[in-house]
């Protein structure tokens, strides 16, 4: 009985398996096959092989659950070449058989029709596997001969209507997500214009900071100078001795400033004369019938200044003349301050001066003596040094000026750092568009089982213990880079498509194992979230996340599904699946 209801079923197929489909408008095709491949079945008599063309089949050969062409192109309404596959390994005699023919699948799969939906391909191994598949065959057309009494009901009016309403909302979702990015995409040139406009501001204040500097060390350069030269003035002095010094370098700077408004005021004195002169020279041989109101208004002027009796009396000044005249002669031991003698005064230490106040003279030259043996004998000894008797503490006008000049350099050299922070942040790869700018240093957060784990754009990426202890940085930023994932269509077709990464390394050292490290795998999504965390291997971990910044026109017009790709899994190449 068992044999004899197999043949039954293979006595339906090859009744049913001829089945043409008539387009709209158009020529009728085999089941199964797709509108994109119908011109390869529109002779009526004979089948040329899809992908090799020099094998010639009768069309009647066509879906007779017979594989007859290597690319499996005359079975596209049965699964009788789905072991042609570049994902099933054939055998040693399979591959003896075939010699060096291509086997290479001409077919996507089974064409599903939907009407009421959208068409699909499924893959052959579905096809009539008893099994109703209406995740992708809603029409249930994949069990058109009833293996085992199974009977698909077409479902895809229902179906249709609720991917409808999903197929909206995700067209909604992503037409925001592409907002989203292009806004991203303006914050991120407004970023970049105003790094470059500081840029320029910090050229700018570097070049007038250097000016500063240089202004500085000049100031400070010629007080310290002048401090030095103080000192040498008064070599081995006291206080007394010092202040004179001070105190003639102020005199002889009084006495020169004396000297030269002296000079400009005799200088002044002339031009006066000579003023007056002409004055009185055109008030005598001026035209009084000549109607020039400039020169009678001069004329009048002069009279009245002639008429306060100081014209050409300068004899008040004389005796104050001779005052300065002798104000302005060299300081001498007859004339002003004798400057040597206290120039040359040595001062004792002030203890000495009270006790000596109390001793007789002669007391007081022999304990004098004494101490300066004491010295002289620690000198020798090389006990103290002559500077440590002598030495005075640096005046204030050197430690601001030391001060200012140190507070310039370090503000030049923090500008010249910011300077340098901003040049390497314009040469840094953001993605493109420079997307990603405005991202950099935004925190995601996810809950996996004990840990919450935290991605901040472009800077780290950790996992933080949820009852308490220490984060562990898994990763810091390295680069934006790109991988290759596998993606399967309903069909069972796998294909390859480039995904845009952040890489993360360097982060804390496993125990005995190699640096944390995270791979960030970027999924087109309306809101920035982290889906999935894995730790692929060992202290290398995976982390799946949706972000408006890689969605693009395909995401939203469905075209990075391929046509008719019916629904998708991504899975990413390597040791484990995320």
């Amino acid at each position: 009985m068992k044999n004899s209801r197999n043949l039954l079923i293979l006595l339906g197929i090859a009744t049913c398996s001829t089945t043409r489909a008539a387009g709209k408008g158009g020529p009728s095709r085999p089941r199964g096959v797709g509108p994109e491949f119908a011109k390869y079945y529109t002779d009526p008599t004979t089948f040329s092989c899809i992908l090799h063309n020099t094998v010639k089949i009768p069309l009647s050969s066509v879906n007779d659950n017979y594989c007859d062409c290597p690319d499996g192109s005359d079975e596209p309404g049965t699964s009788a070449c789905s072991h042609l596959s570049p994902f099933s390994p054939f055998t040693e005699a399979e591959r003896l058989s075939t010699g060096d023919v291509d086997l290479t699948p001409a077919l996507p799969g089974f064409y599903c029709k939907n009407k009421g939906h959208r068409p699909s391909y499924i893959s052959f191994l579905r096809v009539n596997d008893g099994i109703c598949d209406y995740d992708a065959c809603c029409d249930g057309s994949d069990e058109w001969a009833h293996v085992g009494g199974t009977k698909c009901e077409d479902k895809c009016k229902g179906i249709g209507k609720e991917w409808r309403k999903k197929e909206g909302e995700r067209q909604k979702s992503l037409s925001k997500a592409l907002k989203k990015k292009k806004e991203l995409i303006f914050d991120a040139v407004k970023l970049r214009k105003e790094v470059e406009g500081r840029i320029g501001d910090l050229e700018v204040e570097i070049k007038a900071q250097e000016l500063k500097v240089q202004s500085l060390e000049t100031a400070f350069e010629e007080i310290e100078r002048e401090e030095r030269g103080k000192t040498v003035k008064t070599p081995k002095k006291g206080k007394v001795a010092l202040l004179a010094g001070l105190g003639k370098a102020r005199v002889e700077e009084l006495r020169s400033a004396l000297i030269e408004v002296r000079s400009q005021r005799d200088e002044s004195r002339t031009r006066v004369k000579e003023l007056e002169d002409v004055l009185s020279k055109l008030k005598a041989e001026h035209n009084p019938n000549f109607n020039d109101e400039g020169v009678k208004l001069a004329v009048r002027s002069w009279e009245e200044y002639a008429a306060r009796e100081t014209v050409g009396d300068l004899s008040g000044d004389a005796a104050r003349d001779g005052d300065l005249f002798e104000i302005s002669k060299p300081d001498s031991a007859s004339s002003g301050v004798d400057w040597e003698r206290w120039e040359n005064e040595k001062e004792k230490d002030e203890f000495i001066y009270k006790i000596l106040a109390y001793l007789p003279p002669s007391l007081v030259r022999y304990l004098e003596d004494k101490l300066d043996s004491v010295k002289s004998f620690l000198i020798a000894n090389s006990i103290i040094s002559e500077t440590d008797l002598d030495s005075s503490s640096e005046s204030k006008a050197v430690t601001d000026a030391r001060n200012a000049l140190n507070s310039a350099r370090e503000s030049l050299g923090s500008t010249r750092k910011s300077l340098e922070d901003h040049r390497l942040d314009i040469g840094r790869e953001y993605g493109p568009e420079n997307v990603f700018r405005p991202l950099k240093g935004r925190c995601f957060t996810k809950d996996v089982g004990e840990y919450t784990y935290e991605h901040c754009f472009l800077e780290h990426t950790k996992q933080i213990p949820k009852k308490g202890g220490s984060s562990v940085t898994m990763g810091n930023f390295a680069r934006i880079s790109s991988m290759h994932v596998d993606e399967a269509r309903s069909s069972g077709q796998i294909y390859s498509v480039e995904k845009t990464t952040i890489e993360y390394e360097n982060g804390q050292m496993c125990w005995s194992g190699p640096a944390r490290s995270t791979i960030v795998l970027l999924e087109c999504g309306e809101d920035d979230e982290i889906l999935k965390v894995v730790e692929s291997e060992k202290c290398i971990y995976s982390m799946v996340m949706k972000t408006p910044a890689v969605c693009s026109d395909e995401d939203v017009n469905g075209n990075g599904n391929g046509s008719g790709s019916g629904s998708r899994s991504t899975r990413i190449i390597g040791k484990d699946e995320l």
